[in-house]
């Protein structure tokens, strides 16, 4: 009967010094915004029968070359640095394919690094590209609408980090840009744009869409 007793005490010992059930992360903002209202116009616009039909962001790709990375590997340590600050992921290195003699290069030589974001880092980036970023953009006009690859990705060049809040400025080693390339569902550029424009993207001509 006592080991009984002391087996339940132990029981209940550890139920409760047991962690709480941690609360679901909250849906991105840029997410619901899709599921509730931008899905719905897109099915409308397009005659969209089917909801797995309608067009979504499937990832976010964020590329920096760094030419100077061979000779000076400072460079390239910041530019990592400062992505993880950007995106809250860590970056990868990316590595020269093959070699070429003109410009001193070897095949597997460290020439920049990248990013790759899906799921919620995705929206949570992309809301804090459109809310913060862009307006940090000098003379911004709109983004350029002849980026679209031709199979619904958008890709959009930044020349400069500094536009990303998450950069601390007095510790940037070099100004340099980056690519940021969108991919999604569609198949055609004039739905990809029609989603991008949906979610925040200002396009050249374009009347912004409130957020």
């Amino acid at each position: 009967m006592a080991k009984q007793d002391e087996k339940q005490g132990k029981s209940k010992k550890a139920e409760g010094n047991g962690k709480a059930p941690s609360a679901p992360a909250p849906t991105p903002r840029l997410l619901e915004r899709y599921m509730t209202v931008a899905r719905q116009k897109l099915m409308q616009e397009f005659q969209l029968t089917n909801v797995h039909q309608a067009p979504t962001l499937e990832k976010i790709v964020l590329n920096v070359g760094m030419g100077e990375a061979p000779k000076n590997a400072k460079l390239l340590d910041a530019a990592v640095a400062e992505l993880a600050a950007i995106t809250g992921q860590r970056p990868v290195i990316t590595r020269a394919k093959k070699a070429i003699s003109n410009f001193s290069l070897r095949a597997g030589m460290a020439i920049g690094t990248s990013v790759t974001l899906r799921r919620a880092r995705m929206w949570e980036f992309l809301d804090r590209f459109v809310s913060l970023s862009i307006p940090r953009i000098r003379d911004f006009r709109g983004l350029p609408s002849k980026s679209f690859d031709g199979r619904g990705n958008y890709t959009v060049g930044i020349k400069e980090q500094m536009v990303f809040p998450e950069v601390d400025y007095d510790r940037i080693e070099k100004i340099h840009g980056m690519d940021i390339t969108f991919v999604t569902s569609a198949d055609r550029d004039d739905i990809a744009k029609a989603l991008l424009r949906e979610l925040g993207m200002p396009f050249q001509g374009d009347v912004p869409v409130i957020i």
